[in-house]
Order: C-alpha cells, then structure tokens, then sequence
C-alpha cells in the first residue's frame, strides 16, 4: 500500500528573556536567507517534536531546552514556499541565555521589539500567541 502524501513536519522554539526580548537566528539558507526567524527546523524520522525542538535549539543555537510548553500548532499550507509544513512551536524555559550561532543560522540576535522588522514564515504569529500565553 503506497503512504499517503502529507505536509512535512517541524518544530520551532519561542525563547523569551524578559530584558532582552525573543530569541531569533538569522537564516542561512533559503527561503527566507537572511531574514530573522525562530530556531526550529524539520522533524527527524523516529524523533518526537518536542526532540526535534530541544535539538534545533540546541545545533542552531546553542542553548540547553529544559522544559517545553505548547504554544499552538500551526498547518496553513502556505506558510513555508517550499510547500506544506505544519509546525509545532513551544515556549521554551532554558537553564542559560547565551546564545551562539551554529548550523543553519547565521547569527543570532535578541529582538525586544519587532515593529517593522521582517520575519520568516508566520513566526510573528506564533511569537505573539506566545507573548499572549505569557501574559
């Protein structure tokens, strides 16, 4: 029986520092180079979300995850140009702040307020449903 086509899956991580604002990398790679985006990426076969989202964090950031809240799920099928992906996103509570770039981010970046800046993909939204749920 052939598998049945579907979205890709992936897993993206809200960083928040009450005095230095969101955690964001800037892309390396297409779509979207250059511009800032959550640290997240694609799930691996026989990985969970919430592993893909501890290691994505961790290969492009650096950072240690220790405890992941769900923020929302989010499946527009236009929300990637490459195609069909639904992301998981989670608030991320983390042991240290001190980000370093690595993997697929150029660099990384605290972002306190985000007015007029570009964002990759829908992560506005999910930076704000995060914000909400914080709040």
């Amino acid at each position: 029986m052939p598998s049945p086509k579907t979205p890709l899956l992936a897993a993206d991580c809200v960083v928040v520092d009450p005095d230095r604002g969101v955690l964001m990398v800037r892309r390396k790679n297409p779509p979207f180079k250059g511009e800032l985006a959550l640290p997240g990426g694609f799930v691996e076969i026989g990985e969970t979300v919430e592993g893909a989202a501890r290691r994505e964090l961790m290969e492009e950031t650096g950072i240690e995850a220790l405890s992941l809240t769900l923020v929302g799920v989010y499946s527009k099928p236009d929300r990637d140009p490459r195609g069909h992906v639904c992301s998981v996103a989670f608030l991320v509570r983390t042991k240290t702040n001190d980000a370093k770039a690595g993997d697929d981010a150029e660099a990384v970046a605290w972002i306190k307020n985000l007015d007029g800046i570009a964002i990759a993909f829908d992560h506005r939204k999910i930076i704000s449903d995060a914000l909400n749920f914080i709040r």
